[in-house]
C-alpha cells in the first residue's frame, strides 16, 4: 500500500501529515507513506497537491474532490446536529467556520460544543472508475511517487521505486531494466498473469528511477482562448499524451504503443476494452450492495461511455518538463461545444475575460463567449453555478483574524459581479435583465435541532464538488477548483476525467425530444433532485434542463422561496441586506444581544418567530416556517458587503502574501 501525502506548511496549515504518516505506518510494515515536497529544498512554498485518488490493483480507482479525512462524510440529509453523537463521532462533527482543530490526535475529543454550534454539512462529488482509464490514473501515482522518491528519499529502501506492469502503458526503463514486450497479448489477456515482483524489477534509485515524464500533446494555448480543437471531445477523439525523452535519457528508445491512451486510434477499442473489463471485474462489485444500498445511489449503474484523464502538473509536482493544463484546455472546450447548458458545482469560482492580465485561467472567458453566441443566434441556453456561500476558513466576516475569508470573497465577486472584469457586468451592458436567464448562482444550505429540544440551527452546505455537465452528455469530474491554483498546471496538482456517453436515452431538452448520456443524466438528476428536495415521483419535472417550467418554475423558483425563509428565520449572513461590515456588526450586536448565543454566521433561530398583524402580536414556531424550505437550494447573495473592499490592509498579515495564493 503506497500513500503519497501532501507535505504542508505548518505555517499555513494545521493538517499535521507528519501524524498521519505515523499512524498509517503503524497499521502493518505493508504500508509505504511518502510526504512530498519538502519546501525549502524543492523551492515550493506556494502550491500544494491537491489531487484526490485511491487506485486498487491498476482497475478500480476512485477520483474527485472527496478528502479523506474529518468532516467529509456526509447523506443528502446534510444534518447540522448530532447530539448525542452517533454519526460524526469527536473531529468528525466539523465546522471550519467556527473553529479549526489545533490537533487531531485526540479525534474522539470534541472541538465543538454540539449544544450551541452546527456542524458544516459537507457536499462533494467522486466517481469510481473501472478498466483500462484506470492505467492512466495509476500511471500518474508512479509517475509522482517517483519523482518524489528521486527529490526527497533517493537512497531510502523503506521508499522503493514502483515500476509498472508491462500492461499498464510503459515501453521504456532507464538503466537495467530489462526491454519489456507491449504487443502480443491483449489487456484483458495480460491481466491475468501478473508477476507481483514486477512492481520493484530495480532497486538502483540513481540509474533505473521510471520517472514516466510525458510528451504533453501541442494543445492549444489556454492562456488566451482554446481554437475548436483543443479537446475535441464531441469528435470521438482523445488528446494523445505521446512519451517522450526525460532529461535523464532512458537507455530504450521509445515504442510505438497499439492499443493504449497514446494511441489516437485506439480509443474505440480502448472503450470496448473497458465495457469488458468492467463487465468482467464488476460482477462482484454488480451485486446490490455496491450501490443499491447507498443514498440515491440506484439512480448511477454502469453505463458505457469514453474516458480521457486530465490533469495539472509541471515540473515541481511531477518532474514533467512542460506544464500540462488539460484539465483547464478540457473545461474552455466543452463549454466552446456546449448547444443547450453547463452546470457547474465547484468550491471556487474566480476566472478571468480576456484582457484579464491578473487572473488567467479563461473559463469565464468561455462562458461569456458561449451566452453571446446564443443570445446573437436568439436561443436558449442556461449556464447554472453552485458554490459555497462563504469561504470554508476559519472567523467572523468582521474579525481582524478573517482577512483570507475576505480576500477570497474578493476575488470571487471580482469574477462573478463586481467591476469591469465580472461576468454579469459584462453581459448586462448587452443583454440587461435578460443576463438571469442565461447564467445564474446559487448555494446550499441546511437547517435542524442540535438536538431534541434544542436550539433550532442553520449553516451553509459547503460545496466541495468539481464538476461541470455539459448538455446531459459529458461530465467532468475531478480535484481542480475553478481558479489560477488548479487550472494553470504550473500551481496545484489536479487530476480529472473527462467522460463522454456512448449509451444514449430519450429525453428533452427546450421541449423538444433530445438523445442524452445514461451517466450524465443519471448524475444530474440525482444532483438536482437532492439540491431541491424532490422526491422519487417529483423527478420527471426536471428532466428538461433548459424549460421555463423546470429552470424557473422549479430551480428558480425553490432557490428565491428558501432563501426568503431563511432570512426570514434566521436573519443568517451572507445576505443580500448587508452592503457593508458596519452594517454586519449592527447585526451581529442585535442578534448576539436578542438570543444571548448565536454562530459566526448567525445560525441559530430564536425561540419564537414574533410577526405583527392588525397590531396583535403573533408568535409561531420557527420549524413551522421552515417545513416550506425544499432540500438545500438557495440564491448565491451577489449584493452581499457590495459597498466594501475586501481586499486585504496593511496591517493584516495576508496583505504582504502573494496574491496569487488566494486565487
Amino acid at each position: 500500500i503506497y500513500i503519497l501525502l501532501y507535505k504542508e506548511l505548518a505555517l499555513a496549515l494545521k493538517i499535521n501529515s507528519v501524524y498521519s504518516k505515523r499512524k498509517l505506518l503503524s497499521i502493518h510494515e505493508n504500508v509505504r507513506v511518502l510526504r512530498y515536497p519538502d519546501h525549502f529544498s524543492a523551492g515550493v512554498y506556494l502550491w500544494s497537491h491537491h489531487e484526490k485518488l485511491v487506485i486498487v490493483d491498476y482497475q478500480i480507482c476512485f477520483i474527485g474532490g472527496l478528502d479523506l479525512c474529518f468532516g467529509r462524510y456526509d447523506t443528502f440529509e446534510h444534518k447540522v446536529g448530532d447530539n448525542p453523537p452517533l454519526v460524526w463521532p469527536g473531529k468528525d462533527y466539523y465546522n471550519p467556520r467556527e473553529s479549526e482543530p489545533n490537533s487531531w490526535e485526540d479525534t474522539m475529543k470534541d472541538e465543538l460544543d454540539r449544544g450551541k454550534f452546527p456542524r458544516m454539512p459537507w457536499h462533494d462529488v467522486h466517481c469510481a472508475l473501472w478498466g483500462p482509464p484506470c492505467r492512466d490514473v495509476a500511471r500518474h501515482f508512479v509517475q509522482r511517487w517517483n519523482y518524489a522518491k528521486r527529490n526527497k528519499a533517493l537512497y531510502e529502501e523503506a521508499i522503493p521505486l514502483l515500476m509498472p506492469h508491462h500492461h499498464m502503458v510503459i515501453p521504456h526503463y532507464m538503466g537495467r531494466s530489462k526491454e519489456i514486450e507491449i504487443e502480443g497479448k491483449s489487456v484483458l489477456d495480460n491481466t491475468e498473469d501478473i508477476d507481483r515482483e514486477d512492481y520493484f524489477c530495480s532497486r538502483s534509485a540513481v540509474q533505473d528511477i521510471p520517472l514516466l515524464l510525458p510528451q504533453e500533446a501541442e494543445l492549444d494555448n489556454c492562456n488566451g482562448f482554446p481554437k475548436s480543437n483543443a479537446l475535441d471531445s464531441t469528435a470521438g477523439t482523445s488528446v494523445s499524451f505521446a512519451f517522450r525523452k526525460s532529461k535523464i535519457e532512458p537507455a530504450v528508445t521509445d515504442t510505438p504503443m497499439k492499443g493504449f491512451v497514446d494511441d489516437p486510434d485506439s480509443l474505440d477499442l480502448r472503450m470496448e476494452r473497458s465495457s469488458d473489463v468492467k463487465r468482467k471485474l464488476g460482477s462482484k462489485a454488480a451485486d446490490p450492495e455496491w450501490w443499491e444500498t447507498q443514498e440515491r445511489g440506484d439512480q448511477v449503474g454502469f453505463v458505457d461511455e469514453a474516458g480521457q484523464i486530465i490533469r495539472s502538473v509541471s515540473q515541481w509536482s511531477a518532474g514533467t518538463s512542460q506544464v500540462e493544463e488539460s484539465i483547464h484546455c478540457a473545461y474552455c472546450s466543452l463549454i466552446e461545444k456546449a448547444e443547450h447548458f453547463v452546470y457547474i458545482e465547484n468550491q471556487f469560482f474566480i476566472s478571468g475575460l480576456s484582457g484579464d492580465e491578473i487572473i488567467r485561467n479563461r473559463v469565464l472567458e468561455a462562458l461569456y463567449r458561449r451566452i453571446m453566441r446564443a443570445y446573437n443566434d436568439k436561443k436558449c441556453f442556461r449556464v447554472i453555478i453552485v458554490i459555497p456561500l462563504l469561504p470554508g476558513f476559519q472567523g467572523g466576516l468582521d474579525d481582524a483574524g478573517a482577512a483570507s475569508v475576505r480576500a477570497i470573497m474578493h476575488w470571487q465577486y471580482r469574477t462573478i459581479c463586481r467591476g469591469q472584469n465580472s461576468i454579469l457586468h459584462k453581459l448586462h451592458k448587452v443583454l440587461g435583465p435578460k443576463t438571469h436567464d442565461y447564467i445564474s448562482f446559487y448555494g446550499l444550505r441546511s437547517y435542524g435541532k442540535l438536538f431534541d429540544h434544542g436550539p433550532v440551527a442553520t449553516s451553509p452546505v459547503y460545496v466541495h464538488s468539481k464538476i461541470m455537465l455539459i448538455d446531459d452528455s459529458k461530465a467532468l469530474i475531478g480535484s481542480a477548483n475553478i481558479n489560477d491554483r488548479s487550472l494553470l498546471g504550473s500551481r496545484d496538482s489536479e487530476i480529472g476525467v473527462l467522460i463522454e456517453d456512448k449509451e444514449l436515452v430519450d429525453s428533452r431538452m427546450g421541449g423538444n425530444p433530445w438523445k442524452v448520456g445514461k451517466f450524465a443524466l443519471s448524475l444530474r438528476l440525482s444532483l438536482w433532485s437532492e439540491h431541491l428536495g424532490l422526491r422519487k415521483g417529483e423527478i420527471n419535472q426536471i428532466i428538461d434542463p433548459i424549460s421555463d417550467s423546470s429552470y424557473k418554475e422549479i430551480w428558480v423558483a425553490t432557490a428565491k422561496m428558501n432563501t426568503t425563509i431563511y432570512q426570514d428565520v434566521f436573519a443568517c449572513v451572507p445576505s443580500d441586506i448587508i452592503h457593508s461590515r458596519l452594517t454586519l456588526r449592527q447585526s451581529l450586536t442585535f442578534w448576539k444581544e436578542r438570543l444571548g448565543h448565536t454562530t459566526i454566521d448567525l445560525g441559530i433561530a430564536p425561540k419564537k418567530l414574533e410577526s405583527y398583524h392588525n397590531g396583535d402580536n403573533k408568535q409561531t414556531d420557527p420549524m413551522d416556517r421552515l417545513k416550506s424550505v425544499r432540500g438545500h437550494l438557495v440564491s448565491f447573495p451577489l449584493d452581499f458587503m457590495c459597498n466594501e473592499d475586501l481586499r486585504p490592509v496593511f496591517n493584516e498579515s495576508e496583505y504582504y502574501a502573494s496574491p496569487q495564493v488566494f486565487h
